[in-house]
């Protein structure tokens, strides 16, 4: 009789199939629209369960569909495939461009980080003023990181999840280079401010407003 009802504790605590944990982390990555974490997941779902297998297993299932199963840094979202994105077109209701000045610190901040505001006016060649920064804070696409280990402790500034889940990035090492930036047309063969924001003295996104556009 003991062996069981151990038996019987132990099934309780049992994971579901692995293909009902892809439905549950379906549902969820469904039902919100900003990115889930996996530790989020995880808190949902029942003991015993592998939150990761289960959303790598959803997301190669979605492959070549409408949407698709995004990683987002640690998170995860459901979003639409990016060659049906002209079908939501008549959805956006308003395109702001941000200043010449946000994006050159945004670029830097994305290409650089962590960087402090002295690093970014080096690279910019101008000052940064507070209302370029709280700006893209305010649209959360930056956000402090650890204050830097060098005299007065500076603070710094890195891009958020936000700002990846934007431009379809799943982390800041697959930022577009020089050569994709330039084959998309979105550099221009001619030296502007901010040009060390890429790690070369003669290119820049400031050329073009567009690559930051909401």
């Amino acid at each position: 009789m003991m062996q069981d009802a151990d038996k019987n504790t132990e099934s309780l605590f049992e994971a579901p199939p692995i293909a009902e944990q892809e439905r549950m982390c379906e549902a969820v990555l469904f039902a919100s629209a900003d990115p889930v974490s996996v530790r989020d997941l995880e808190a949902r779902m029942p003991v015993g369960c592998d939150v990761v297998q289960a959303l790598e297993h959803l997301r190669k299932r979605y492959e070549g569909r409408g949407v698709r199963v995004v990683r987002v840094n640690d998170s995860w979202v459901i979003r639409t495939a990016p060659d049906l994105g002209f079908l939501m077109q008549k959805e956006t209701v308003e395109t702001r461009k941000l200043s010449r000045a946000a994006i050159e610190t945004l670029a830097i901040i994305a290409y650089h980080q962590p960087a402090t505001r002295a690093e970014i006016e080096e690279i910019r060649g101008v000052s940064v003023s507070r209302g370029t920064i709280d700006q893209l804070m305010g649209l959360e696409w930056i956000r402090f990181g650890r204050r830097k280990m060098t005299p007065g402790r500076p603070v710094t500034f890195v891009v958020t999840p936000e700002f990846l889940d934007h431009f379809g990035l799943e982390s800041a090492r697959d930022l577009p280079g020089l050569k994709e930036l330039r084959a998309a047309g979105l550099l221009e063969n001619r030296p502007a401010p901010g040009a060390l924001a890429f790690g070369e003295d003669d290119e820049t996104a400031a050329e073009q407003p567009e690559l930051f556009e909401e």
